[in-house]
């Protein structure tokens, strides 16, 4: 794909969502940050109905930790994975307590460090809560860059690295809100709905569903 083709692209995903926001409800980077802990291989939905009960009883690292694992554990129990995320929150709260201060760290290197924390992560709260142009590469993406081939890469680092290169830094802060979007309610896995695309005569997929 050609670089004017991805600024079209780009331009007309802005025009239909100028302020692209995750769909995570926080208030706060440390909310951000165990709301996009809890939500590895879970739905959105899911999280923020566990952290909706959660965060006005507890939305601080002291907060949860005063909870301790098990009382973590009811409030996030519907969430897949939860009990290796209760843990995992834990340990982190502790961290950010004994050496940050109890505030989220802006940088990357302190928050891959928290358990839990890969770079995907990482980059969504640099992103989101810091304004960092990162680009947070999760399944939704890595399938819209490489269907559309907007930005091809076998690996989701691959994908990341080729859409640093690509896009233009004037689209680089919102780009992974605009993705994920697209890939979540347009560009499904299984029946992309091309026909409803507003990309889809720009994007260079084979075998698309035209209804």
């Amino acid at each position: 794909m050609n670089k004017d083709k991805r600024r079209l692209i780009l331009e007309r995903l802005r025009e239909e969502n100028p302020h692209p926001e995750t769909e995570l409800n926080w208030s706060s980077p440390f909310e951000l940050l165990i709301a996009v802990l809890l939500s590895a291989q879970a739905t959105d939905v899911s999280v923020n109905k566990a952290t909706d009960k959660l965060y006005p009883v507890a939305n601080t690292p002291q907060g949860i930790l005063d909870l301790g694992v098990d009382g973590l554990k009811e409030y996030i129990k519907t969430i897949g994975l939860f009990n290796s995320k209760a843990e995992n929150t834990i340990k982190t709260c502790k961290i950010l307590l004994e050496q940050h201060g109890g505030e989220v760290p802006e940088n990357r290197e302190a928050l891959e460090a928290l358990p839990g924390v890969g770079r995907k992560t990482a980059n969504v709260v640099l992103n989101t809560a810091f304004g960092w142009p990162t680009i947070a590469v999760d399944t939704h993406i890595y399938r819209v860059s490489n269907r559309t081939k907007f930005a091809m890469g076998k690996t989701v680092d691959d994908v990341e690295q080729k859409l640093l290169k690509v896009v233009p830094k004037e689209f680089k802060l919102d780009v992974h809100h605009w993705l994920i979007l697209h890939g979540r309610y347009t560009c499904i896995a299984r029946k992309p709905r091309c026909g409803s695309c507003m990309i889809e005569d720009l994007c260079e997929f084979k075998d698309k569903a035209i209804d």
